[in-house]
């Protein structure tokens, strides 16, 4: 086991898209004004609805530090209630030097499915208690940490078997975020009869552990978490799903996992998806791994040293925003490794941190601290948040369906008049 990692001073953060390459950022800062105006203190995924307001628009008096709402997440659309359970990982075929002598990588992972029956058993947060109000108070906000929200998934209901194990989609986070990010994807899989794996990224996000150790971000340049060591998480997960679908726990303390859970996975259906860092991560292990079938990357900027390389004759589909081929030539060039079926999407007015639970999130919280809209919009951008919901709920779906269920519809086909915004880009 690892020894708790310090928690840095409360300093401002630096931006969450970047990540340490010896002394150079892992992303350019030329065009990043949207995270100047959110401020230096932002960390993008995790509670980042609940501390935007920091530097530049101070809660006031009255509001919610006062009256406190808690934040809430739009429903799956899916058939099926859902489930979920946290695994603790270690992979002993890498050494973690942070962790001392004889220490290996060690993750926390969350499996979200199809339930069979969620009585009786616990709503699952947003984020582990100790890890949100880690977070919080390293930005200043640990007065919020009861407006954290709660999701549909159940803790250890017992999984849905239709006599077809699950296709599955491993998820990882952007820098400086958190496995739940992207919870408004992951249980919209998971209600459509996926299993959905969520990556705790360590040493690049806040999560907690077992035994009560909370984990925050390094920043001193000594953690491993470039893309490649994300790719290298990811490649590991996979591994652990095999496991699971062979009827093995990989959970290190042998934890009880769901009824039904062990043998219901697929590992011959199996997909990737991520956002940011964790975007540029899926393309990597797309492209070394031939167990991942599709890729899918919610606004990579693919910048890799060496830079990525080799054709990729799988699937893969990007949904961009300020990170387009026209002006980042690695997103073009990882563009032009593709063979097989690529797509590549855009949502006008959507930035950066649209692909994710932002747009959810960030409206109420303009809403509880009287916010104006042109506030609202230098945060979020001015894609219609209902509507982006509803893009990231239908559009990464509609990908896996197609290339891991076979099940072709047509909202990839084109322009669809019920996603205006959306724009396929040639």
């Amino acid at each position: 086991m690892t020894t708790p990692m310090t928690r840095p001073v409360s300093t401002p953060m630096t931006d969450p898209m970047y990540a340490p390459v010896n002394t150079t950022p892992f992303i350019p800062r030329e065009g990043m004004t949207r995270r100047r105006v959110l401020g230096a203190a932002l960390a993008v995924g995790a509670a980042v609805p609940l501390v935007a307001a920091g530097p530049v628009w101070a809660h006031p008096a009255g509001s919610a530090a006062e009256d406190p709402k808690r934040l809430t997440l739009p429903a799956p659309t899916g058939p099926h209630p859902v489930g979920t359970v946290q695994l603790h990982l270690v992979d002993r075929s890498r050494p973690d030097a942070i962790a001392g002598p004889g220490r290996f990588r060690e993750l926390m992972a969350t499996v979200w499915y199809p339930a069979r029956d969620v009585t009786r058993y616990p709503v699952a947060p947003w984020m582990p208690a100790g890890a949100f109000q880690a977070f919080l108070d390293d930005v200043g906000f640990g007065d919020l940490a009861s407006l954290g929200p709660l999701t549909a998934g159940h803790v250890g209901a017992p999984v849905l078997r239709s006599g077809r194990r699950l296709p599955v989609v491993v998820f990882s986070h952007g820098a400086r975020s958190h496995q739940g990010d992207h919870t408004v994807m992951v249980q919209e899989f998971a209600s459509h009869g996926y299993a959905a794996v969520t990556i705790a990224h360590q040493y690049d996000t806040y999560t907690e552990f077992p035994d009560g150790r909370v984990a925050v971000p390094l920043r001193d340049g000594r953690a491993p978490t470039l893309p490649g060591d994300y790719a290298a998480d990811l490649r590991f997960v996979l591994d652990c799903v095999e496991r699971i679908a062979a009827g093995c726990n990989p959970d290190v303390d042998h934890k009880k996992l769901p009824a039904g859970l062990l043998g219901s996975l697929d590992p011959r259906r199996t997909g990737a998806f991520g956002w940011s860092k964790g975007g540029t991560a899926t393309a990597c292990a797309t492209l070394a791994d031939e167990r991942i079938r599709a890729g899918l990357s919610l606004d990579a900027p693919m910048e890799m040293k060496p830079p990525l390389a080799g054709h990729l004759d799988r699937p893969f589909m990007m949904m961009s925003a300020d990170f387009g081929r026209a002006t980042h030539p690695a997103v073009a060039a990882f563009w032009s490794l593709l063979r097989g079926r690529r797509l590549d999407l855009r949502a006008e007015g959507a930035v950066h941190i649209s692909y994710g639970d932002n747009e959810a999130l960030f409206p109420q919280v303009a809403k509880l601290y009287g916010w104006t809209g042109k506030q609202l919009q230098d945060t979020i951008g001015t894609l219609d948040p209902d509507q982006a919901v509803r893009i990231q709920q239908a559009y990464p779906l509609a990908f896996f369906d197609e290339h891991l269920r076979r099940r072709p519809g047509h909202l990839l086909d084109g322009p669809s008049p019920a996603f205006p915004a959306v724009t396929f880009l040639p």
